[in-house]
């Protein structure tokens, strides 16, 4: 019989904080807020993953935390909006993950920062949570690798709060150039 010490519990309780922050993410019309919301879930998460030893994981929210932060400012530090930054960002997560190189399972956080990255970057709803159901399930499998059940939670239930916001806002909607998203 496996039994759980309160340490491990605590550590697994860190990760079910940040899944309420990912929660509210979803379900927020504003992709100014749903950045601010996401990066609170990644320093939370950053957290517990480098409690748990998982370091490239933790690296990739780290640079998924500096990514949402210039994009929150994109409207007043115009040069964010270059794709020279874009590249500047996905070239610093493919040396972290290099660096932090733990195996094939290092690929998965990798692809869900870069693909996000790509997909944020178009401040287009529709191409964000496109970009968010393709990078998400990697965040899931690199999750149960690892162990971290909050965040298999998170992906869980962020998998059907993308499903939610287009059924919700509209899957044409998001893509409109003139709309609120």
């Amino acid at each position: 019989m496996y039994y759980i010490t309160m340490s491990e519990m605590a550590v697994q309780a860190i990760g079910f904080v940040g899944v309420a922050f990912f929660i509210a993410s979803y379900q927020i019309k504003s992709n100014k807020a749903l950045f601010l919301c996401q990066m609170i879930g990644c320093i939370i998460f950053c957290v517990q993953f480098f409690i748990m030893g998982a370091y490239t994981g933790a690296v990739s929210l780290i640079i998924n935390i500096i990514r949402n932060l210039l994009l929150v400012k994109r409207a007043e530090w115009k040069w964010v909006d270059r794709r020279s930054t874009m590249l500047a960002i996905l070239a610093l997560l493919a040396a972290m993950t290099i660096y932090t190189w733990n195996g094939i399972i290092s690929l998965l956080p990798f692809v869900m920062v870069a693909v996000t990255t790509i997909g944020y970057w178009s401040n287009n709803a529709q191409k964000i949570r496109l970009s968010q159901f393709i990078g998400s399930p990697c965040v899931l499998l690199y999750d149960v690798l690892i162990r971290s059940w909050g965040g298999v939670l998170n992906e869980t239930i962020t998998l059907v709060s993308i499903i939610i916001s287009v059924i919700r806002f509209g899957w044409n909607n998001m893509g409109r150039p003139d709309s609120e998203f």
